[in-house]
């Protein structure tokens, strides 16, 4: 079997993405340029789409844990260091893409970044965005980092990180590693918590964000922030 350097040019991965853009590549031809070569027998598209039926598709493949990513064929520690590099650059991209005026004035913004911090977690982790009097982002904090469902969030601990930010406003948001991105009884309970905390040196909570599957859910959109 060829290897990639023997195909048409204009049918190999890298040379059709430098030409046309990576948008028209499919997830094995992007699979098999991060991978580079292939094994014995089976060019790197070939292996990349084994992966990707082993794995059940790109996502399942990228948030493999390292022991089940360095068991297949064609893998191990290097590419895992290497996707987990490439995973970070994405996540510290979006988070620049955050607006320097106003993080609300780009939801769509907000919801890349949030999704792509933290919908993959196994655990729940619980982060504050905190605001300028303009909405303008001083910095993301992680507050809390718990078990597969409960991570414990200290309203004191919050109030202390927005006095040494100086932060007007906060953006609260944290995952549900099961998926579900419905805000329960709890989220709702410890929005008020934080709320009336905050208030007390006059620190504005402006949205609590749900993220599971789909969409991040907005506790300020269903009216109860």
């Amino acid at each position: 079997m060829s290897g990639i350097k023997d195909w048409p040019e204009d049918e190999r991965p890298r040379e059709r993405l430098l030409a046309r853009g990576a948008a028209g590549l499919s997830d094995a031809e992007l699979l098999a340029i991060f991978l580079r070569t292939g094994i014995a027998g089976r060019s790197a598209v070939d292996l990349a789409r084994d992966l990707l039926l082993e794995f059940g598709g790109l996502r399942a493949l990228l948030k493999a844990s390292q022991a089940d990513f360095c068991r297949a064929k064609g893998l191990g520690q290097a590419k895992y260091a290497q996707l987990q590099a490439v995973l970070e650059l994405a996540r510290r991209h979006l988070a620049e893409e955050l607006p320097e005026r106003n993080v609300l004035n780009e939801p769509a913004a907000l919801n890349r970044y949030l999704v792509a911090r933290l919908r993959e977690e196994p655990q729940e982790v619980f982060l504050g965005l905190f605001l300028d009097s303009q909405f303008k982002l001083l910095a993301t904090e992680e507050i809390a980092r718990g078990s597969i469902n409960t991570a414990a969030v200290y309203p004191r601990e919050v109030v202390k990180t927005a006095l040494r930010l100086g932060a007007s406003a906060v953006v609260f948001a944290h995952n549900h590693p099961s998926g579900h991105g419905e805000p329960s009884p709890q989220d709702r309970l410890l929005t008020e918590r934080l709320k009336a905390a905050l208030a007390t040196i006059d620190v504005r909570v402006v949205d609590h964000f749900v993220v599971g599957e789909g969409e991040p859910v907005s506790l300020a959109a269903r009216g109860w922030v």
